[in-house]
């Protein structure tokens, strides 16, 4: 998983134990590098006191010696005494002219052919050209660490009689111990803490982000055509309380455009449905205008054939009057919302039931389940369905050599599903965004209020209709709506 994918809470919660672990790691190098730095300070510091105290001694024996205070006298000085100091400050202590030859070893065996027995010319150039006429090298032989220190030994007029050296063991065992022990009980430490910043990072980050959880789901739940409530939210930073006032400003201009929003479009909606009630109501009474005209030029009530005429006018009035009266009944049925009777019944018989009424051969009809019981207005259903097979009846052109329209009812989880399904002309691309809307068809016959009505009423049972079509091949409408 990407680290941009992550949500803001999960991001806080890994930087947290991150931070936590790189402290810990970051504190454990530290203290390993300081325990190592402090070795080495102890062991040049012991060899330096170890170097000093052997000094004292040595200085003391040629004090007390009998024998001339001579280069050549050191072995004879410090025959036994070497013994002794080593003892005394468990360190070899091996002695060497000022050319650099051994004269005498605490050790009590030495290989003639080791190069202990000389020392290097680097060595003696160190010693003589440093102030301090002292020079400390580090070896490494076995996987152990030396250090040899040089220096001159001098008599009481400070003249250089020999050079002391004294190689020292690096032996860390008892601190690598101590670091070991120390660096067990900091894992326990860091473990614990590893465990409590997991806990604390938690309830942190949910605290953290709680609050821009609240505004997500609050944002989620917006919707222009119902009432959006505000967000309030107590005891939270400063940039959070901006961003619920900012949201709260936003619900509000919200709330005020759509009121403008559905102002504007009802208005748009009536006008249009005005002009198009006017455009359908003029349609009979132009002819009814020339049947009235007619027959006031052409009215004789001597002629024979009056009863006759005057029958013919009349039947051309009612039928244009009829035709006022279905624009007003279409009309009147929008305009009021379906009555909320909700009652249980058998889908499967309702929708037979309303397909009785065509007459139509090529009309089919298909229950997957023998009953399928819901709750809806019986009134209403067969509206429903009746719409929408006459939407596909008129759908069908005239020259249709094989029309079908196939009614199918079942029932999917909790939904009762209704297709009407037709092979006519289909919808045309620039049409089905408009399909719904409430506005008088074009065609000869129907108010086009039809699937704004049907969806009017499903919409108010909590259902839903779609459709699918395909221009010049037909069009399925499907009707769900829940069983109870």
């Amino acid at each position: 998983m990407k680290l941009k994918k992550l949500s803001l809470r999960s991001r806080i919660f890994i930087a947290m134990i991150l931070l936590v672990l790189l402290a810990s790691v970051l504190i454990a190098a530290v203290t390993i590098y300081q325990y190592n730095e402090e070795a080495k300070d102890y062991h040049r510091e012991r060899l330096e006191r170890k170097e000093k105290a052997i000094r004292k001694s040595i200085s003391s024996t040629i004090q007390k010696t009998t024998y001339p205070v001579t280069t050549e006298n050191i072995p004879l000085i410090f025959r036994e005494a070497i013994f002794e100091i080593d003892a005394i400050h468990s360190l070899q202590i091996n002695l060497y002219d000022l050319e650099g030859q051994l004269l005498k070893s605490s050790k009590r065996t030495i290989q003639r052919d080791t190069t202990e027995q000389c020392l290097d010319a680097e060595i003696l150039n160190a010693l003589s050209n440093t102030v301090e006429h002292r020079h400390v090298i580090k070896t490494n032989e076995n996987g152990q660490v030396f250090q040899s220190s040089y220096s001159y030994i001098t008599d009481e007029k400070f003249k250089n009689l020999a050079i002391l050296n004294l190689p020292y063991l690096e032996n860390d065992d008892f601190l690598n111990k101590e670091l070991n022990e120390f660096l067990l009980r900091l894992g326990y430490a860091y473990l614990a803490m590893i465990l409590a910043a997991i806990v604390f990072a938690y309830f942190i980050s949910k605290y953290i982000t709680k609050s821009l959880k609240t505004i997500s789901d609050k944002m989620n739940e917006i919707r222009l055509e119902k009432r959006n409530t505000k967000i309030q939210i107590e005891s939270t930073s400063e940039e959070i309380e901006t961003l619920v006032n900012s949201y709260n400003s936003m619900i509000d201009e919200l709330e005020a455009s759509a009121v403008k929003l559905a102002t504007s479009e009802r208005e748009q909606a009536w006008r249009e449905m005005a002009k198009q009630v006017a455009h359908e109501i003029k349609n009979p009474l132009t002819p009814m205008r020339l049947s009235v005209q007619s027959f006031q030029r052409k009215f004789n009530p001597e002629d024979d054939n009056i009863h006759q005429k005057v029958e013919e006018y009349s039947n051309t009035l009612i039928q244009q009057i009829d035709t006022m009266s279905s624009i007003a009944s279409a009309f009147s049925n929008f305009a009021k919302m379906p009555a909320q009777k909700s009652e249980e019944l058998n889908v499967v018989y309702i929708v037979r039931l309303a397909l009785d009424i065509f007459n139509e051969h090529y009309i089919s009809y298909e229950a997957l389940e023998d009953e399928i019981i819901a709750k809806f207005d019986r009134t209403q259903l067969i509206r429903v369905v009746t719409n929408l097979v006459k939407n596909g009846i008129q759908a069908m052109r005239n020259d249709k050599i094989d029309p079908r329209i196939k009614v199918k009812v079942f029932s999917e989880n909790d939904l009762v599903k209704i297709t009407v399904e037709d092979n006519g002309i289909g919808i045309s691309d620039e049409t089905k965004p408009k399909i719904f809307e409430p506005k008088f068809t074009t065609k000869t016959s129907g108010m086009g209020l039809g699937l704004a009505m049907v969806k009017n009423i499903v919409e108010t049972f909590k259902g839903s209709i779609t459709f699918t079509s395909q221009e010049g091949e037909g069009t399925i409408f499907t009707v769900a709506f829940p069983k109870k």
